[in-house]
């Protein structure tokens, strides 16, 4: 049975997407640095963005002409590379990690990534203890990639150190696609659903999802 033009655009999951999403995610090309980075990666237990998540982390900054930017959750440096990638000559990349080792790796791949220490400040310590100590409305871009218990308030202490027109951007927001099914009750799906239905109702912001990776909630300060 054949559906209509308007069936069709009633019901966009009528195609495979499976395979559009797999093509989507494979096909941003890496370089050594980047392959470095994920097997620093692999060694220290992190789980790093995918390629998709990486490509799209780099276009965003850069389309948002962002010169100061701020990373919740340092990881081996493999997200920090790509917000780097997209950032101008002059800006520079605060990110945060409990984990030392997690920082010394992260050196090492902004370093390898050709760019200037000056360019990058990385810091020690807990993100709940850190983003209150830095500026007001002095950042154009916060990336989130933490621990889910303590997303409503990064997401909080973010909009607070963003720019009017800077960008949120927090990973893994569908998680693992739970967050879609209501009756989910997992901790981390109920703080990622409640995360995203504040922001969308936040005044204060202009969002969307995005299914990179498993999934990026994307948001602009008004």
């Amino acid at each position: 049975m054949k559906h209509s033009p308007a069936a069709q655009k009633a019901n966009p999951m009528s195609a495979d997407k499976s395979t559009s999403w797999s093509y989507a995610e494979d096909l941003p090309a890496e370089d050594e640095v980047m392959l470095r980075a994920r097997e620093r990666s692999f060694e220290l237990g992190v789980t790093a963005v995918g390629p998709g998540v990486g490509a799209v982390l780099t276009v965003l900054t850069a389309a948002s002409k962002a010169q100061t930017a701020v990373e919740i959750g340092t990881g081996a440096g493999v997200s920090g590379v790509c917000i780097l990638r997209g950032l101008g000559p002059q800006a520079v990349l605060t990110t945060i990690d409990v984990d030392v080792e997690h920082l010394k790796a992260a050196r090492e791949a902004f370093s390898e990534a050709g760019s200037p220490a000056n360019r990058t400040r990385t810091i020690s310590g807990r993100a709940g203890d850190v983003l209150p100590r830095l500026t007001d409305a002095a950042y154009d871009l916060v990336f989130i990639d933490a621990d889910k218990p303590g997303l409503p308030g990064y997401v909080e202490q973010a909009i607070r150190l963003l720019k009017r027109g800077g960008v949120l951007i927090i990973n893994d927001a569908l998680d693992k696609d739970r967050v879609a099914n209501p009756a989910d009750r997992e901790a981390s799906t109920v703080v990622l659903r409640q995360v995203g239905k504040t922001i969308r109702d936040d005044d204060r912001l202009a969002s969307a999802m995005l299914p990179t990776g498993d999934g990026l909630l994307v948001a602009v300060k008004k």
